[in-house]
């Protein structure tokens, strides 16, 4: 299931991320690609712009709103640098995206990167969503998690999301 185009996309992706990562963002990178095209793209702008929702995701939804002027994107793919967040996942099924193609795994990464819960966003989406979105997890998944803190480390409180 996993071509060269799932590769260039994601090493774009993650360029974004480390573009956000020194632009004051967040290190979290997203591509959205349909027929070929890249519709959004984005990082996270959190902080930026002081809006809780604006995870890479949703920002790169909102530019391919913007670039399409619509709010669906049936057939599209998205890239992401890390597994997508609730908020995100539903997001992508409520503008049909197709496919979900993420990074590092949830495992991979310090906790603080997800809400404090046991909920497995991508296993809900598999098992209840299974016949409008596919998810592919792991692609480049050593690369992507790089980017991150890591299970056991101690970032600085004033770093820590979900606290």
């Amino acid at each position: 299931m996993l071509n060269k185009d799932d590769l260039m996309y994601m090493r774009r992706a993650i360029n974004l991320a480390r573009q956000g990562e020194n632009s004051g963002g967040g290190p979290i990178g997203c591509v959205i690609v349909l027929d070929g095209l890249v519709i959004g793209e984005g990082y996270n702008c959190v902080d930026i712009q002081r809006d809780p929702t604006a995870h890479a995701e949703i920002v790169s939804m909102r530019r391919a709103g913007e670039f399409l002027n619509q709010s669906r994107f049936k057939g599209a793919t998205l890239y992401s640098t890390l597994q997508p967040c609730g908020m995100c996942s539903m997001a992508s099924i409520w503008a049909g995206i197709s496919h979900i193609v993420y990074g590092a795994e949830r495992e991979q990464v310090h906790q603080m990167y997800f809400e404090d819960r046991h909920f497995q966003t991508m296993d809900f989406i598999r098992d209840a969503f299974k016949d409008d979105l596919t998810v592919t997890g792991s692609v480049l998944g050593e690369e992507c998690a790089k980017l991150y803190y890591h299970p056991g480390d101690s970032p600085p409180d004033d770093e820590q999301a979900n606290k």
